[in-house]
């Protein structure tokens, strides 16, 4: 099993499903971290979107303020992206194998992606997110809680009709990683959300590069 082809592959064929499903869902831990970073960054930043999916909502809102980049590896996610928020710029591809000029971002933002990456790739990312950033530039995230090295569900959630995988660290551990990286963690919580009737923690996180 290619885990990152399984990944691609299910996000096409669950792209307007998923769209759907994010836009309506529950939204208050991600809208108040976007708010964190509307009140933090000037009008015209830049801003890089890890993990994009479908550009909604978090492209699309943050493309009213900022310069956005997105990057997401489903084809079809990427498409329904362009046309969802045609102010902003987006890449298919595996985000762990960009490679952006560094300091080119004041942000970068990754909701529920980076757990799609097998765990072994996290640190690499992570150094690389420490490039892209300019001084002072803030990483905004949420990514998995526990400690999972890989899981493949054959229908994710029983009802969007596709694989999936996930892989991650224990929180004290993915934190462990940033600070590695050069990243300061400005705060980090762990939070557990409904997700259609099931209790889910996620680490919801913000770091730093230091100034």
């Amino acid at each position: 099993m290619d885990p990152k082809r399984l990944v691609a592959d299910g996000y096409d064929r669950i792209a307007e499903t998923y769209a759907a499903w994010v836009e309506g869902g529950s939204t208050t831990l991600r809208d108040s971290h976007l708010a964190l970073l509307e009140a933090q960054l000037p009008a015209g930043a830049s801003v890089l979107d890890l993990g994009c999916a479908a550009g909604i909502p978090v492209a699309r809102r943050l493309a009213a303020r900022f310069q956005v980049t997105g990057v997401d590896i489903s084809e079809r996610q990427v498409a329904l992206a362009r046309r969802n928020v045609p102010t902003a710029s987006f890449v298919h591809g595996d985000m762990a194998a960009q490679d952006f000029e560094d300091a080119s971002f004041d942000a970068v933002v990754a909701f529920f992606s980076i757990f799609h990456l097998p765990r072994d790739e996290h640190a690499a990312l992570f150094e690389k997110i420490a490039r892209w950033l300019r001084p002072g530039g803030l990483l905004v995230a949420s990514t998995g809680a526990r400690s999972d090295p890989g899981t493949v569900e054959d229908d994710w959630h029983d009802w969007l009709g596709a694989p999936m995988y996930w892989s991650f660290y224990q929180s004290a551990v993915t934190l462990d990683l940033l600070r590695a990286s050069g990243l300061e963690v400005v705060r980090a919580s762990e939070e557990t959300s409904d997700e259609d009737g099931q209790p889910v923690t996620f680490l919801w996180l913000v770091a730093r590069k230091p100034a």
